[in-house]
């Protein structure tokens, strides 16, 4: 009898993302995924993907109650991957600004998600983004690929310095709707990307893929 070599990957159900959608792209790359939000699983698996639509207060409260937020610290304190997608990796950072209010976020990455400085909000739709040569995320990916956005804030300014050298320097991944905006970060054990890989077709697909091959 064959054991399975598929990595498995939890998508964190916290009551915000589409996990189904997100269930569904992450087996079509290869992985054995289960949505949930048992301790002991979010733990213990090879990936963990947290969702996120909607407000970023919202957000952090349901990650809170469910105890995300501790998942989360733990899981990185131990170089287990992480991956965060639209408001999903947006919590990540320090602070969400929204209506004036401001939030806390994980403080994984420094830095506030402000609303976007273009004429036209949401961003909806197709756009293409300007990877880092090395990144391993957009790897076998065209400079022309598109990926599906859906937003209306963003982390405008990228603020991270690596003093160790030790530790490599965050690959950001950048994107344009009326001023640059980071599109997607790669940071050790913790990836996140601002669009949503799970509606993006086969551009998505490969980018998942490529998340998958590190786990």
């Amino acid at each position: 009898m064959e054991l399975s070599t598929a990595k498995n990957v939890v998508v964190f159900d916290y009551g915000f993302g589409n996990v189904r959608s997100a269930e569904r792209a992450l087996a079509r790359a290869g992985a054995d995924v289960e949505i949930t939000r048992d301790y002991d699983k979010a733990m213990n698996a090879h990936g963990l993907l947290v969702p996120g639509v909607g407000a970023f207060a919202a957000c952090m409260q349901g990650l809170k109650q469910a105890r995300g937020d501790w998942i989360i610290d733990r899981r990185l304190s131990g170089g287990r991957p992480v991956m965060g997608i639209c408001v999903g990796m947006q919590i990540l950072f320090a602070r969400g600004i929204e209506h004036g209010v401001e939030t806390e976020g994980l403080d994984e990455w420094p830095g506030s998600v402000e609303p976007l400085q273009a004429e036209i909000v949401p961003h909806m739709g197709w756009n293409t983004v300007e990877a880092p040569p090395d990144s391993e995320l957009f790897a076998g990916l065209d400079a022309d690929a598109r990926f599906y956005f859906v937003h209306s804030y963003a982390v405008h300014d990228w603020r991270f310095e690596t003093t160790s050298q030790l530790l490599h320097a965050p690959k950001v991944t950048w994107s344009t709707h009326g001023k640059p905006f980071v599109a997607a970060v790669e940071n050790g054990a913790l990836w996140g990307t601002q669009f949503h890989p799970e509606k993006s077709g086969d551009a998505g697909a490969q980018l998942l893929t490529n998340w998958i091959g590190t786990l």
